[in-house]
């Protein structure tokens, strides 16, 4: 954690949403002149996607297809992660990359889809902002989530993250339903020993839970609304949470625990700028601070 030099990590599984939470920081960040240094999961990566396809014929070769997948600490730059985060933390610097994962996102770099770029020195920024599977993954090689000034978990239950992700590789991605199912019965181990535990080590969790049946993810033929939803939102330590004023913000939100508050799915986005805007307040009031110090 610094004061000087503050980061912000969303974390969260393949399908889980942390994208649209990113656009909303993304929106904070802008209304409150905030420049943030973003870093895309993706980018630490430890193989591009030729590479991946190779490892993983060799461990489908040798039995261990299940052991390895990019939930997993042999697949990804665990190390590297927590070296940028140290570094940015003690001096505002460090580098990153970017995966192209399509054609478009591919062809302004004059490269390939599936490949990454060089890594490059970040621009000077307010702060660091890291969103994708491991912001808060903590290994005996390395702990990332000891850096972060704020850690956000996305945890929708766990059949609707499958909804959601057999939806997005289907639609966007052009995976059949068995390919997806094989994904997410291959990343099964890593995602218990490796993507599970970051979420008990997150300051706020927003679980997002349908009100409509999805006992069979896999033959669902669409994702629950947002209207069709309730969100758990979970705080580590609740204090200095003002939990009547959310609850006065937000229609038909109400708290199932002492350090739980659950809003309807279509509120999510103003509970995260009611929630957030005041502690990216505090993180850039905190630095102006220090750096006059």
């Amino acid at each position: 954690m610094s004061e000087r030099h503050p980061i912000v990590a969303i974390t969260g599984s393949s399908g889980a949403g942390t994208s649209t939470v990113q656009r909303t920081f993304e929106e904070i960040f802008r209304r409150e002149e905030v420049s943030a240094a973003i870093i895309e999961g993706d980018s630490f990566h430890a193989f591009d996607r030729l590479q991946m396809r190779e490892k993983m014929r060799e461990r489908e070769a040798d039995g261990k297809l299940s052991h390895f997948s990019h939930f997993g600490e042999e697949a990804n730059l665990f190390k590297e992660l927590e070296s940028l985060f140290r570094s940015y933390a003690e001096t505002g610097s460090g580098k990153r990359r970017k995966y192209l994962h399509n054609q478009e996102e591919a062809a302004p770099y004059g490269q390939e889809p599936g490949t990454f770029t060089p890594w490059e020195a970040l621009p000077p920024s307010d702060l660091l902002f890291y969103e994708g599977l491991h912001g808060a993954v903590a290994t005996e090689h390395a702990n990332v989530a000891q850096h972060p000034d704020l850690l956000v978990g996305v945890v929708p239950v766990v059949n609707l993250e499958w909804i959601q992700k057999l939806h997005r590789d289907r639609s966007m991605r052009g995976y059949s339903t068995e390919a997806v199912t094989d994904t997410i019965l291959r990343r099964m181990n890593d995602y218990v020993h490796y993507i599970v535990p970051q979420f008990a080590r997150t300051h706020v969790n927003f679980q997002r839970v349908p009100m409509v049946d999805t006992s069979n993810p896999f033959i669902a033929r669409a994702v629950p609304t947002a209207d069709e939803s309730m969100v758990v939102i979970r705080f580590a330590k609740p204090a200095g949470i003002d939990c009547p004023y959310l609850l006065n913000m937000i229609h038909d939100s109400f708290m199932s625990r002492a350090n739980t508050i659950v809003v309807p799915g279509g509120k999510m986005e103003l509970a995260m700028q009611l929630i957030f805007t005041p502690f990216i307040w505090r993180l850039m009031e905190r630095r102006k601070k220090a750096l006059k110090s």
